[in-house]
C-alpha cells in the first residue's frame, strides 16, 4: 500500500525534540513514517521508536516500513490512549513525544476516504475506519446541532444556511458522497465567497473533527502526553487550525504557569512550581511553502518537562 506524505517542519521538529541515541520517542501521529523515519536517523542501537497510529491503513505502512529495525514498535491505537500504550510496553517513561494532528496526505489523496471535497467518493471520514461516517452525521442530526458543528469547528459564519440547505436536500434522498455535499455547501453561501476558494473546505473540517472527536480528546491526551514526558523530556505539537492550536497552547500554558495565588499575598502558599518551560513557536519558512503548499496552516509548539 503506498502511503505517500510529505512530514511538515521536518527540521525544526526533529531538531526541538533534541533526540538522545539512546532515549525513548514515541510518534503519537506516525503515519507513513515521515517524521518516524527522521527520529530514527537520530537514534543510536540502544534507542527505541514507538510508531502509533489509529488508521489501519498507516499501521500496515508502518509495519512493513520498520519490520526489520528492531528499535520499532508500532502500535494500532489512538494518541488519546498514551498512558495505556506506555503502561502495555512497561515504559516509565520517555524522552520525546511528537503528535502531527493534521490529517494526512494519504488520507486527503485517497478518494474512497472520502476526505476530500475534490472528488466524487462516499462521505465516510473516519480516521480509524470505525464509527459513525459523516454520511451518518449529515443525514440524521438536527438541523440545529449541525449549525453547531459546522460554526464551532469549521469557523463557517454561513453554518446555519448550509445546515438548512443539508436538510432540506436529505428530505428527498440521503446525501452519500462527498460531491453531493460539496455542491450543497457551494449552492448555500454568496457568489464572493465561492471566488475566493471552495466554499466548502470549512464545512468539511468541521465533519471531520466531528466524526473523529478531535478536539474532544486533545486536552485531556495532551496532558498524558506531557506527564509521560521523563524530567527534560520534550512534547512537540503540529498544529494545523486555530482551533487546535488554541488548545494546544492552553494547556502548555497551564504546564507551565506555577504560583496562582492572588498578586496581593505577601508569600506564596499555594506551593505551586511550574512543570514545563515552553520553547519557540515555528511556521513553515518560504522554501518549505513553495515545496508544500499543506505546510501553509501548519505550527509547531514545543514544552519541555522540568
Amino acid at each position: 500500500m503506498d502511503f505517500s506524505h510529505t512530514p511538515v517542519l521536518l527540521k525544526e521538529t526533529v531538531s526541538a525534540l533534541s533526540i538522545k541515541p539512546d532515549g525513548i520517542y514515541v510518534d503519537v501521529t506516525a503515519g507513513g513514517g515521515g517524521h518516524s523515519s527522521a527520529i530514527l536517523e537520530k537514534l543510536g542501537a540502544n534507542g527505541s521508536l514507538i510508531c502509533v497510529d489509529r488508521d489501519p491503513d498507516a499501521v500496515e505502512v508502518l509495519k512493513n516500513r520498520f519490520s526489520s529495525d528492531s528499535r520499532v514498535a508500532v502500535i494500532h491505537r489512538n494518541f488519546s490512549e498514551i498512558k495505556n500504550i506506555l503502561c502495555d510496553l512497561k515504559s516509565d517513561g520517555v524522552d520525546g513525544i511528537l503528535a502531527d494532528l493534521g490529517v494526512s496526505s494519504h488520507q486527503l489523496d485517497t478518494p474512497e476516504r472520502g476526505f476530500s471535497f475534490h472528488s466524487d467518493a462516499p462521505l465516510d471520514m473516519r480516521m480509524s475506519r470505525e464509527g459513525i461516517t459523516a454520511a451518518q452525521f449529515v443525514n440524521t442530526l438536527p438541523e440545529a446541532e449541525l449549525a453547531r458543528i459546522i460554526f464551532e469547528y469549521g469557523e463557517e459564519k454561513f453554518s446555519r444556511s448550509i445546515a438548512r440547505n443539508i436538510v432540506k436536500a436529505r428530505q428527498d434522498k440521503p446525501l452519500e458522497t462527498t460531491l453531493e455535499l460539496a455542491e450543497i455547501i457551494k449552492a448555500s453561501v454568496p457568489a464572493a465567497v465561492r471566488r475566493e476558494g471552495h466554499p466548502a473546505r470549512k464545512t468539511f473540517q468541521a465533519l471531520r473533527i466531528a466524526v473523529n472527536g478531535e478536539l474532544d480528546m486533545l486536552p485531556g491526551a495532551l496532558k498524558d502526553m506531557f506527564f509521560s514526558l521523563n524530567t527534560g523530556g520534550i512534547l512537540a505539537v503540529i498544529s494545523f487550525h486555530s482551533l487546535e492550536d488554541r488548545i494546544v497552547k492552553r494547556a502548555f500554558s497551564s504546564f507551565c504557569t506555577g504560583c496562582t495565588c492572588p498578586p496581593d499575598f505577601p508569600i506564596c502558599v499555594c506551593g505551586k512550581t511550574p512543570a514545563g518551560k515552553q520553547g519557540k513557536t515555528f511556521t513553515a519558512d518560504e522554501r518549505e511553502l513553495g515545496e508544500n503548499n499543506r505546510s501553509r496552516s501548519a505550527k509547531l509548539r514545543t514544552v519541555k518537562r522540568l
